[in-house]
């Protein structure tokens, strides 16, 4: 039998013979047959022992019961506990009444009836002082710290003997009475600011929670004033320090309910639990930075377990995680490895071990109940995802009611938190396993950033502009630029088939070839032989290119010579994009079509045969869009793609602009036109406009 019920055996037997024993003890001091039966007055202690015993027996019988707060129903609270002082209130009046209406037909000097009247009256006072006084525990305890609790039962221990020395008649000199009961005062308003349940009541509970306070305050005070009313009747035979010690209990009742009411009505408590909850979020913002630095499994958990008790002030705790089925307790806090076997065993014989569990009261559940645990309340929480199940952490308070739904809430955030970090753990390790093609996507990637201009020619005869992304990681898109003497200028730009690393490589080697073949030949017999014209750099960039290109792959490539002086510029086509160009004087947007091959497609001298050379002259104002195949075949939600001749009517609108603009406006058509569509392939963009006073026509 649980300590709880046992107690109540024991004590509710001796508090009704200590109450028939005061009942008797006060008899023998009346005038009347039942003194004569009981043999005359008895001694003043025996009434006044009793009285002792009847409540000390009351009030251990009631802190014995199951505690009268069911979960977070706090006026339910208010509403029994009104229920019972108003009903004994009720009592007490009809049994005035009733009394005055006999004794006025009894001789005036029979206390016979008028000693039973009072003496009913005095157990119904106990019993309300008593119920009260632990109601009112049950408030002041709601999440309460463990010091507070220790405190409370210091208060209990010392308003006991307070009242137990007055009930004795032994008053301590003045002013030393005034301080102990003032200490007393202080101490009780000290507790009843920490009644944190108020924070919990929206507006209607709080007002009638009010409401109700200010009704058990009444009911109080019918048993107040009755006792005032009879304390000079002469018919009152009980001793002085009984009648002193029942006021002076209904005096200190009555000032802690009404400083409970004040809490009510100026929600004291409520920036603490405030306090507590903006702690809770730090812990778990805490808990997630932790979570995120963890090197290992051992760490992740660790931190998780940590966090956890600090956050739910959790008075016992213990980790358990799963592999292959197998069930191992790797963290344990406050707890035995008994009694955690024994909690598994009883939550796995219920079904409850791989769910969601909360219960606030073991002591009522009869399998935790035969388990004998200092606790009284208990939370799982499983560690799992859609795949797998990692494990689960248990939490336990000593106090009923120790956790909530908003508990709960945070246990589960910590719990997904951590499986993802888990899970996230192990894809590292995972990827690390494969850590050769990881480094070789970083390098590869960093080589293609290096081989973007970061600089673009800035000359007096044109403006540049460029942009490049890639579908990828990395992808086979490049441009590049190269000062010429005699005021040249070169323009690369392809496209190497395929993506990721291997045209990453070959991007570098497109680069490579082109800064080499681009040098001057200080053995030339004339200043036209001294570079490469763009055909003979595509035939010797074939020739380089056939030792190192896979046999599938290929590479689409123009190049541009632009020389300033003579106004003009030489191209070669190898199989790249048409080139789209305006022509100021003409005032006409039109398409290059030229001959090319791709650079590794024909890999023997006959390649020479398939490129050609194109020569311009450039005028004032022209415009030159240089892209690569991903601008014009990006495709909308219909899966239609750009095409040439939107790019040609995007020049027409946007000629008269800057490079800059004509770009930026080019990539706002292109970026509505594919909205919400993915990028298939890398795009680049180059536009080079001629200005429109050429240096040699400025005065």
């Amino acid at each position: 039998m649980p300590f709880r019920q046992k107690l109540k055996a024991v004590t509710f037997p001796l508090t009704v013979l200590s109450w028939l024993l005061l009942l008797l003890s006060t008899l023998s001091n009346t005038n009347g047959r039942a003194a004569e039966w009981l043999g005359g007055p008895w001694p003043e202690w025996v009434t006044l022992t009793a009285q002792a015993a009847f409540a000390a027996g009351a009030f251990v019988f009631q802190r014995g019961r199951p505690d009268p707060l069911h979960g977070n129903d706090f006026v339910g609270l208010l509403r029994r506990l009104l229920l019972g002082p108003g009903m004994l209130a009720t009592v007490c009046v009809g049994l005035h009444l009733l009394e005055r209406l006999v004794q006025a037909k009894l001789p005036t000097d029979d206390q016979t009836f008028y000693a039973c009247i009072y003496t009913i009256n005095l157990a119904l006072f106990v019993t309300l002082l008593a119920y009260t006084n632990y109601s009112w525990r049950s408030l002041v305890l709601f999440r309460a710290s463990p010091l507070i609790q220790r405190q409370w039962v210091w208060f209990e221990v010392l308003l006991g003997f307070t009242l137990l020395f007055r009930l004795l008649d032994w008053v301590p000199p003045h002013p030393l009475d005034y301080v102990i009961v003032g200490g007393l005062g202080i101490f009780g308003v000290y507790l009843s600011g920490n009644q944190q349940w108020v924070a919990y009541l929206n507006r209607r509970q709080k007002w009638e929670a009010v409401l109700l306070q200010i009704a058990i305050m009444l009911a109080m005070a019918v048993f107040v004033a009755y006792f005032l009313r009879i304390r000079n009747d002469l018919k009152l035979v009980a001793p002085a320090p009984q009648h002193a010690f029942l006021l002076l209990n209904a005096f200190f009742a009555t000032f802690y309910a009404f400083m409970g009411l004040m809490v009510t009505v100026f929600n004291l408590p409520t920036a603490g639990v405030f306090e507590q909850k903006r702690e809770e979020i730090l812990s778990m913002q805490r808990l997630t930075q932790l979570i995120q630095k963890g090197q290992n499994e051992e760490e992740v958990y660790a931190m998780l377990f940590d966090s956890a008790v600090q956050t739910m002030d959790a008075d016992a705790a213990w980790l358990t995680l799963e592999e292959d089925n197998d069930v191992t307790t790797v963290q344990r806090y406050r707890v035995s490895q008994e009694q955690v076997n024994e909690v598994q065993r009883l939550l796995q014989e219920y079904k409850l071990h791989q769910i969601e569990y909360l219960n606030n009261d073991l002591a009522s559940s009869s399998g935790f109940r035969e388990l004998n645990l200092p606790y009284n309340s208990l939370i799982v929480m499983p560690l799992r995802s859609a795949k797998r199940r990692y494990g689960a952490l248990y939490m336990l308070k000593g106090h009923r009611y120790g956790f909530d739904r908003e508990n709960l809430s945070i246990l589960q955030t910590f719990a997904s938190q951590t499986v993802l970090s888990i899970e996230n753990l192990q894809l590292v390790h995972i990827s690390l396993e494969n850590q050769r093609v990881q480094e070789e996507l970083k390098i590869a990637s960093a080589v293609q950033d290096s081989l973007i201009p970061k600089d673009l020619p800035i000359d007096s005869w044109f403006d540049i502009s460029s942009y490049a992304a890639s579908a990828k990681e990395v992808g086979g898109d490049f441009y590049d630029f190269l000062h010429l003497p005699g005021r040249q200028l070169a323009i690369l730009i392809g496209d190497v088939s395929g993506k990721g690393v291997t045209a990453a490589f070959h991007v570098a080697q497109m680069k490579g070839i082109f800064h080499a073949l681009m040098q001057e030949n200080h053995l030339a017999r004339s200043e036209r032989e001294k570079f490469p014209v763009p055909s003979r750099f595509m035939t010797q960039a074939n020739t380089a290119l056939a030792r190192c290109l896979e046999r599938s792959a290929f590479v689409t490539a123009s190049l541009y010579i632009i020389d300033y002086e003579n106004a003009g510029f030489v191209f070669a086509r190898a199989g790249h994009c048409h080139t789209l160009y305006y022509h100021s004087i003409k005032e006409e947007v039109s398409y290059f079509q030229t001959a090319g091959l791709g650079l590794g497609i024909i890999r023997n001298d006959s390649y020479e045969k398939h490129i050609k050379n194109q020569f311009y002259d450039y005028n004032p104002g022209d415009v030159m869009v240089i892209y690569t195949d991903g601008i014009v075949e990006a495709r909308n939600a219909e899966q239609e793609e750009y095409g040439e001749q939107r790019l040609h009517d995007m020049l027409e609108q946007t000629f008269s602009m800057e490079a800059d603009e004509i770009k930026e406006h080019i990539l706002n058509d292109l970026a509505q036109f594919s909205a919400g569509q993915p990028m298939h392939d890398d795009q680049t963009l180059l536009v080079v406009k001629f200005k429109s006073a050429q240096p040699d026509t400025l005065n």
